[in-house]
Protein backbone atom coordinates (compact mmCIF):
# COMPACT_ATOMS: atom_id res chain seq x y z
CA UNK A 1 0.00 0.00 0.00
CA UNK A 2 1.80 3.42 -1.21
CA UNK A 3 1.88 6.60 1.43
CA UNK A 4 -1.08 8.41 -0.95
CA UNK A 5 -3.70 4.93 -0.52
CA UNK A 6 -2.40 4.92 3.60
CA UNK A 7 -3.03 8.34 3.60
CA UNK A 8 -7.01 8.31 2.13
CA UNK A 9 -7.63 5.48 4.44
CA UNK A 10 -6.59 7.85 7.65
CA UNK A 11 -8.37 10.48 6.39
CA UNK A 12 -11.87 8.39 5.91
CA UNK A 13 -11.00 6.42 9.18
CA UNK A 14 -10.74 10.03 10.89
CA UNK A 15 -13.39 11.65 8.94
CA UNK A 16 -15.05 8.42 10.47
CA UNK A 17 -14.13 8.32 13.77
CA UNK A 18 -15.06 12.23 14.21
CA UNK A 19 -18.66 11.54 13.57
CA UNK A 20 -19.11 8.03 14.05
CA UNK A 21 -21.53 7.81 10.73
CA UNK A 22 -22.39 9.69 7.96
CA UNK A 23 -24.27 12.24 8.70
CA UNK A 24 -28.17 11.75 7.80
CA UNK A 25 -31.56 13.62 7.48
CA UNK A 26 -34.92 12.34 8.13
CA UNK A 27 -38.46 13.04 6.61
CA UNK A 28 -41.12 14.82 8.07
CA UNK A 29 -43.92 13.15 8.80
CA UNK A 30 -47.10 15.43 9.35
CA UNK A 31 -49.32 15.40 12.39
CA UNK A 32 -49.46 13.93 15.84
CA UNK A 33 -49.14 9.89 15.46
CA UNK A 34 -46.66 7.35 15.58
CA UNK A 35 -45.19 8.46 12.01
CA UNK A 36 -44.60 11.81 13.74
CA UNK A 37 -43.12 10.47 16.26
CA UNK A 38 -40.63 8.15 14.68
CA UNK A 39 -40.05 11.25 12.65
CA UNK A 40 -39.16 13.45 16.28
CA UNK A 41 -36.78 10.15 17.49
CA UNK A 42 -35.15 10.06 13.66
CA UNK A 43 -34.69 13.88 13.21
CA UNK A 44 -33.85 15.02 16.72
CA UNK A 45 -32.45 11.74 18.36
CA UNK A 46 -33.50 10.01 21.38
CA UNK A 47 -33.19 6.40 22.37
CA UNK A 48 -32.62 4.46 18.95
CA UNK A 49 -34.42 1.62 20.58
CA UNK A 50 -37.70 3.17 21.23
CA UNK A 51 -37.45 5.29 17.89
CA UNK A 52 -37.30 1.93 16.24
CA UNK A 53 -40.66 0.34 18.45
CA UNK A 54 -42.63 3.79 17.51
CA UNK A 55 -41.86 3.29 13.63
CA UNK A 56 -42.52 -0.27 13.72
CA UNK A 57 -45.90 0.80 15.67
CA UNK A 58 -46.52 3.74 12.89
CA UNK A 59 -45.87 1.29 9.83
CA UNK A 60 -47.74 -2.09 11.58
CA UNK A 61 -50.81 -0.05 13.10
CA UNK A 62 -51.11 3.54 11.63
CA UNK A 63 -53.30 4.31 8.68
CA UNK A 64 -51.63 6.88 7.19
CA UNK A 65 -50.59 8.00 2.98
CA UNK A 66 -48.31 5.98 1.22
CA UNK A 67 -45.91 9.05 1.43
CA UNK A 68 -45.87 9.21 4.95
CA UNK A 69 -45.24 5.78 5.40
CA UNK A 70 -43.06 5.35 3.44
CA UNK A 71 -40.56 8.38 5.05
CA UNK A 72 -41.59 6.22 8.12
CA UNK A 73 -39.34 3.15 7.10
CA UNK A 74 -36.57 5.65 5.94
CA UNK A 75 -36.86 7.15 9.92
CA UNK A 76 -36.36 3.88 11.08
CA UNK A 77 -33.88 3.11 8.44
CA UNK A 78 -31.91 6.07 10.20
CA UNK A 79 -32.39 4.80 13.58
CA UNK A 80 -31.66 1.35 12.78
CA UNK A 81 -27.93 2.70 11.07
CA UNK A 82 -27.24 4.66 14.32
CA UNK A 83 -27.10 1.46 16.16
CA UNK A 84 -24.96 -0.26 13.47
CA UNK A 85 -28.02 -2.35 12.21
CA UNK A 86 -26.44 -1.96 8.35
CA UNK A 87 -28.70 -4.66 7.04
CA UNK A 88 -31.59 -3.50 8.73
CA UNK A 89 -31.25 0.07 7.55
CA UNK A 90 -30.39 -0.75 3.96
CA UNK A 91 -33.88 -3.06 4.37
CA UNK A 92 -36.15 -0.28 5.62
CA UNK A 93 -34.76 2.45 3.17
CA UNK A 94 -35.25 -0.13 0.19
CA UNK A 95 -38.73 -0.57 1.41
CA UNK A 96 -39.75 3.06 1.76
CA UNK A 97 -37.97 4.08 -1.87
CA UNK A 98 -40.14 1.41 -2.95
CA UNK A 99 -42.86 2.96 -1.71
CA UNK A 100 -42.35 6.66 -3.10
CA UNK A 101 -39.11 7.60 -4.58
CA UNK A 102 -39.78 11.12 -4.00
CA UNK A 103 -37.72 11.47 -0.78
CA UNK A 104 -34.57 12.90 -1.76
CA UNK A 105 -33.20 12.56 1.91
CA UNK A 106 -33.79 8.52 1.42
CA UNK A 107 -30.89 8.23 -1.11
CA UNK A 108 -28.77 10.53 0.95
CA UNK A 109 -29.43 8.10 3.85
CA UNK A 110 -29.14 4.95 2.04
CA UNK A 111 -25.89 6.37 0.66
CA UNK A 112 -24.74 6.99 4.51
CA UNK A 113 -25.06 3.07 4.98
CA UNK A 114 -23.49 2.32 1.66
CA UNK A 115 -20.01 4.59 3.47
CA UNK A 116 -19.94 2.56 6.65
CA UNK A 117 -20.10 -0.75 4.22
CA UNK A 118 -17.28 0.46 1.67
CA UNK A 119 -20.01 0.63 -1.25
CA UNK A 120 -18.55 3.92 -2.33
CA UNK A 121 -19.44 3.87 -6.12
CA UNK A 122 -22.99 2.75 -4.91
CA UNK A 123 -23.03 5.62 -2.18
CA UNK A 124 -21.70 7.98 -4.41
CA UNK A 125 -24.93 7.07 -7.21
CA UNK A 126 -27.33 7.47 -4.46
CA UNK A 127 -26.63 10.88 -2.75
CA UNK A 128 -26.50 12.12 -6.33
CA UNK A 129 -29.04 11.53 -7.04
CA UNK A 130 -30.57 12.86 -3.58
CA UNK A 131 -28.83 16.32 -4.27
CA UNK A 132 -30.32 15.99 -7.73
CA UNK A 133 -33.56 15.23 -6.45
CA UNK A 134 -33.12 18.83 -4.00
CA UNK A 135 -32.61 16.64 -0.88
CA UNK A 136 -34.14 19.22 2.29
CA UNK A 137 -30.55 19.20 4.03
CA UNK A 138 -28.06 19.20 0.87
CA UNK A 139 -25.41 20.38 3.39
CA UNK A 140 -25.60 16.65 4.49
CA UNK A 141 -25.73 15.14 1.00
CA UNK A 142 -22.31 17.38 0.26
CA UNK A 143 -20.87 15.87 3.22
CA UNK A 144 -21.12 12.48 2.57
CA UNK A 145 -20.37 13.10 -1.07
CA UNK A 146 -16.99 14.71 0.37
CA UNK A 147 -16.74 11.78 2.11
CA UNK A 148 -17.13 9.02 -0.74
CA UNK A 149 -14.85 11.59 -3.13
CA UNK A 150 -12.20 10.92 -0.74
CA UNK A 151 -12.18 7.42 0.27
CA UNK A 152 -12.21 7.15 -4.09
CA UNK A 153 -9.33 9.14 -4.17
CA UNK A 154 -10.85 12.24 -5.99
CA UNK A 155 -9.12 14.81 -3.07
CA UNK A 156 -9.75 18.39 -4.93
CA UNK A 157 -13.89 16.89 -5.04
CA UNK A 158 -14.04 15.83 -1.55
CA UNK A 159 -12.46 19.50 -0.56
CA UNK A 160 -15.25 20.85 -2.86
CA UNK A 161 -18.06 18.87 -1.35
CA UNK A 162 -16.73 20.03 2.33
CA UNK A 163 -16.73 23.27 1.41
CA UNK A 164 -19.96 23.44 -0.45
CA UNK A 165 -21.40 22.40 2.68
CA UNK A 166 -20.44 24.85 4.52
CA UNK A 167 -21.51 27.55 2.01
CA UNK A 168 -24.90 25.98 2.85
CA UNK A 169 -24.76 25.70 6.60
CA UNK A 170 -22.28 27.76 7.60
CA UNK A 171 -22.49 26.43 11.17
CA UNK A 172 -21.98 22.53 10.24
CA UNK A 173 -19.51 21.35 12.51
CA UNK A 174 -18.43 18.34 10.79
CA UNK A 175 -17.76 19.94 7.41
CA UNK A 176 -16.06 22.57 8.82
CA UNK A 177 -13.31 20.18 10.69
CA UNK A 178 -13.02 18.34 7.22
CA UNK A 179 -12.21 21.12 5.44
CA UNK A 180 -9.80 22.26 8.02
CA UNK A 181 -7.53 19.42 7.06
CA UNK A 182 -6.88 21.03 3.93
CA UNK A 183 -4.17 22.99 2.55
CA UNK A 184 -5.05 24.77 -0.92
CA UNK A 185 -1.87 25.42 -2.79
CA UNK A 186 -1.58 27.04 -6.44
CA UNK A 187 -0.10 25.64 -9.20
CA UNK A 188 2.00 27.94 -10.81
CA UNK A 189 0.91 28.09 -14.74
CA UNK A 190 3.93 29.96 -15.52
CA UNK A 191 7.10 28.62 -17.22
Amino acid sequence: MNFRTLSLVFAFAASMVAWGWPATAAVTVIGNGLGNSCYQSAEFGGEPKEGIRLCTLAIDQEPMPLSDKSATYINRGILRARLGDSEGALTDYNAGLAMDARHGEGYVDRGAVYIALQRFDDAMSDINRGIEMGANKPHIAYYDRAIVDEALGNVRAAYLDYKKAVELQPDFTLASEQLSRFKVVRKDTEH
